[in-house]
Parts: structure tokens; C-alpha cells; sequence
């Protein structure tokens, strides 16, 4: 199944651009949003692209479910 990068529904604080960007990067979504935050101060673009980032994205759909990885007890 291929990937597909989805604004999040369940990790956002504004918009679920950083939630949805760190969930198809595979990567904590706190330092995603530190990245962000960082790049608004010091770059003039940041908020601009984060803004067409959450009307571009489209939101996850419902029907999708976080596959968990099978956790498998050892029998001793």
C-alpha cells in the first residue's frame, strides 16, 4: 500500500499539517512542529507555506485506521 500525506484529524493543534507532514515522514510530531515554529521566525516564507500547506493537503479520510505493529508475547 502506498503512502499518502493527509492533513491529521486526531494530531493537530491548528490544522493538522505538521500532525499529517510527521506522520508520513515517520517522525516525532513535536520536533516537525519545532521546525515549523523555528522556520516562521527566522524565515519570511514559514507561515506562508504552512498556510498553503493546510489548503492543499486534503484532510485524512475516516475510513482509515492506524495499523498497529502486531505485538507478540513470547510464551515462556
Amino acid at each position: 500500500m502506498e503512502k499518502k500525506l493527509y492533513r491529521s484529524r486526531t494530531d493537530k493543534k491548528v490544522c493538522g499539517v505538521c500532525g499529517g507532514l510527521a506522520k508520513y515522514l515517520n517522525m516525532d510530531v513535536s520536533i516537525l512542529r519545532l521546525i515549523v515554529v523555528l522556520a516562521c521566525l527566522f524565515m519570511g516564507g514559514g507561515l506562508l507555506i504552512y498556510i498553503v500547506c493546510a489548503l492543499v493537503i486534503p484532510e485524512e479520510p475516516d475510513n482509515i485506521i492506524e495499523e498497529a505493529p502486531a505485538q507478540e508475547e513470547s510464551a515462556e
